[in-house]
Formats: structure tokens, C-alpha cells, sequence
């Protein structure tokens, strides 16, 4: 016989202690971008949101989840706001969730949309336009959501509320600022642990600890988590997203310094090429040429200015060189929400194919990069990467970190 499961087994109110932790962000910041997102769902007719993304989650809520093959949802109308998660995370999306949270349990397949839907249920919601996240909702639960709501129209918001998070506020501004400053941190220590002999992995983990530290001391209610750095040497240079290996440093090296701090599902940046002891001739030919598009396109980050015009102009420079074929990525991107697995305003990239006008409050990264194939002179990745708030009549770089020849060639 099947044992049948009741309501109550199926979802669950889970507030165990029943007090919420300090939040990332007061009460007034949540309250306004909460308010944005419902005044743009009045204005498109949509009547309720069904979130399911790490980035969006996160941003209207403050909850980062932890999905292990898991699903998640922030069900969002005009009077209600409540996270969904799941049972094996107990009584800590609530106490992280800016206002209500409803738990499933394992105990029937599908209980995530049931639960989902009895919030839709409880709140009015039975048909209507009901905002997804198409570029994030994989087609079987989209047609899983479409099942359980037949009479909804599905309706794609994640373009809309991604122009909503490109603009920062004070309070998001300030948080970035304090990543920067921690990154920078992480850089020192990393340069610190540089010796010849030494492993990639001994040399990022001392990055990372000395970040790490930091935002537990900067941010002591906040989660320690997802903070990471890539240190790569020689070959392992070659790509941007390269995770450290035990490879050993070797005089000579090219080196690549990239620090990641995490504060409540904001990452910032700190990325500069080096050098162990010795640079060749070419070697130190390429990285001036690259740290020359870097000092160009800081000055072109100013508000006014269009993604693709500032990918324009950088493009020549690196084609005086012979070099355009060498870049291998964008020349930055939005800062807010965002991690190596979730996240980012696309809308927001200093592209070519990017007609986006910088504004302030937005907040940009500067990061040029070109790679030369292993076997070549001068062979190996070289980047550079600030990190840029625009404001009314500029740009201000909150990257203290020193880039070039004339600061990284380190000396042991």
C-alpha cells in the first residue's frame, strides 16, 4: 500500500529559534527594490512572480541558496513575499529571508510546486500573467510550472528585472566598495606567499584566507562562503577562469592574480599579471600594451559613454599592435549580484554588440585581456581589472591595487 502524504508533511513553517539574523541590507533597501519590482509588475500586468534563480532570489530577498539538484522560488505578488526551500536546510532560509519562507519536504516528488503553487493559491493567484525566469528555468520545470498552473500565462521578466539591478544603491555601492577594498587584501598576501618551488594552490590559499578573515571581521553576521582565488603560473595563464593547480612557480613565470571576496552573493574583483624575478623582452612588450588599452579604457568609463563605443576605441589599440586577434573576452561588466556560478547583468558588458549608456549608479569593471599561445615569444595571459562606480560627472576607481611593470615584477 502507498502511504499517503497529508498537507502537512508535504510543506512545513520552519523558524527554529524564531529570530532572524542581522541582514545584509536594512529594511528600507529591501523595501525599495521590493517596491520597484511591484510597481513594474503593476505597470506590465503581471499579477504575480515566481523567481528561481541565485541571482534574483538573492537580490529581492537576501537568501542565497544552496540547491544540491534542489529547486528554490521567491513567490512575489502585490501583498506577499515568500521564500520556498527545502527541508534539508531547516530554519536557515528563513531566518536569512527578507520576509516570509514556506519549506517542502522530500517526501513526494513534487512537493517543491506544490508548494509553490499553495502560495499562489493562499495569495489570489489562480490565473493570470505570472512572471518567470526563461533565461534560468530549465524547459522540464517550465513545462512542470505550466502543469500545475494551467491557467497562467507564463510571462518572461528576467531582461526586465535585470535593467532594475544594473542601477545600485548606496547601500549595494557600499558593499562593493568594501569587497574591492578586501580583494585588494587578498592581493597583498598573495604577492606575500610568491616564492620560486612554491605550488599555485599554496599561494591562492593564502589569498583567500587572508579575504576571508577580512569580511568575517567587516561583516561578522554575514555567511563566510563561495570566497575563492585563482593564482595561475605559466600555461595555466592562459585562461581567464583557470583554477589554481600544484603546479610549482619557476623564475620567469608569468602570473596571474585574480581574488574573488564574497559578501552575501556579491563578488568584486582584483586581477593583475606579474612576474617572478624576471621578464623577458617581449614578455614585458605585450604586458605594457595591455596595462595601455587598461589606462585607455579607465578613462573612457565616465556616464554617457556606450558599451560598445568603449570596446570600439580599445579594439584599435590592440590592433596597432597586431594583437585584436589575441583578446579573448569583453573588455568588463556589471558589478552587483554575482559569482563564477550564478548571476550578471548582461545587459551591462562593454561588448561590441552592446548599445547599453552608462549611468550613474551603475558600477563596471575595467579588465582587458590577451593571450598568446604557448610556443611564442612572449607566451602567456596578461589582464588587468578595476572596478568603477559612475557617478554624475565621472567615474570613480575603488581598486587600490597597483598594476604594471613598475609594481609587479616581484623580487624574492
Amino acid at each position: 500500500m502507498v502511504q499517503q502524504i497529508t498537507d502537512l508533511e508535504r510543506t512545513k513553517i520552519l523558524q527554529n529559534g524564531g529570530k532572524k539574523v542581522k541582514p545584509t541590507f536594512s529594511k528600507e533597501e529591501m523595501t525599495r527594490r521590493n517596491t520597484n519590482l511591484r510597481q513594474y509588475m503593476a505597470k506590465s500586468g503581471i499579477d504575480a512572480v515566481v523567481f528561481t534563480s541565485y541571482h534574483n532570489i538573492n537580490y529581492y530577498s537576501d537568501f542565497l541558496y544552496t540547491s544540491f539538484n534542489r529547486s528554490y522560488a521567491l513567490v512575489i505578488t502585490q501583498d506577499k513575499h515568500v521564500t520556498v526551500s527545502a527541508n534539508i536546510d531547516a530554519g536557515m532560509p528563513w531566518r536569512r529571508s527578507f520576509d516570509e519562507n514556506i519549506v517542502y519536504t522530500d517526501w513526494k516528488r513534487d512537493n517543491y510546486l506544490y508548494a509553490v503553487k499553495k502560495i499562489l493559491t493562499e495569495s489570489g493567484f489562480t490565473r493570470g500573467r505570472l512572471g518567470i525566469e526563461d533565461d534560468h528555468l530549465t524547459l522540464a520545470l517550465r513545462r512542470q510550472v505550466q502543469d500545475a498552473l494551467p491557467e497562467a500565462e507564463l510571462v518572461d521578466i528576467s531582461q526586465d528585472v535585470m535593467r532594475q539591478r544594473m542601477f545600485k544603491s548606496g547601500e549595494e555601492i557600499d558593499l562593493i566598495k568594501n569587497g574591492a577594498r578586501i580583494a585588494d587584501i587578498g592581493g597583498a598576501a598573495i604577492v606575500e606567499a610568491i616564492r620560486e618551488g612554491v605550488p599555485e594552490y599554496e599561494v591562492a590559499l593564502q589569498g583567500t584566507e587572508a579575504m576571508v578573515r577580512e569580511i568575517a571581521r567587516t561583516y561578522p553576521h554575514a555567511e563566510l562562503r563561495d570566497t575563492w582565488v585563482w593564482f595561475q603560473s605559466g600555461i595555466n595563464t592562459d585562461g581567464a577562469h583557470n583554477w589554481a593547480t600544484s603546479r610549482k612557480l619557476q623564475q620567469g613565470d608569468i602570473l596571474s592574480l585574480n581574488c574573488f571576496p564574497m559578501i552575501a552573493g556579491y563578488y568584486t574583483a582584483l586581477e593583475r599579471t606579474l612576474f617572478l624575478e624576471d621578464v623577458s623582452d617581449r614578455h614585458l612588450e605585450l604586458w605594457e600594451i595591455n596595462c595601455k588599452v587598461h589606462r585607455r579604457g579607465l578613462e573612457l568609463i565616465k556616464p554617457g559613454a556606450r558599451c560598445m563605443d568603449i570596446a570600439t576605441e580599445l579594439n584599435e589599440i590592440y590592433r596597432e599592435h597586431n594583437l585584436l586577434a589575441n583578446r579573448t573576452f569583453g573588455y568588463g561588466h556589471s558589478f552587483g549580484v554575482l559569482s563564477h556560478y550564478y548571476g550578471r547583468e548582461a545587459g551591462l558588458e562593454l561588448r561590441e554588440d552592446i548599445e547599453t549608456v552608462l549611468e550613474p549608479g551603475m558600477v563596471v569593471s575595467m579588465e582587458p585581456m590577451i593571450m598568446v599561445p604557448e610556443g611564442e615569444p612572449g607566451a602567456g595571459g596578461y589582464r588587468e581589472h578595476d572596478i568603477l562606480v559612475i557617478g554624475e560627472n565621472g567615474a570613480e576607481n575603488i581598486t587600490g591595487f597597483p598594476f604594471g611593470p613598475e609594481h609587479n615584477i616581484i623580487k624574492k
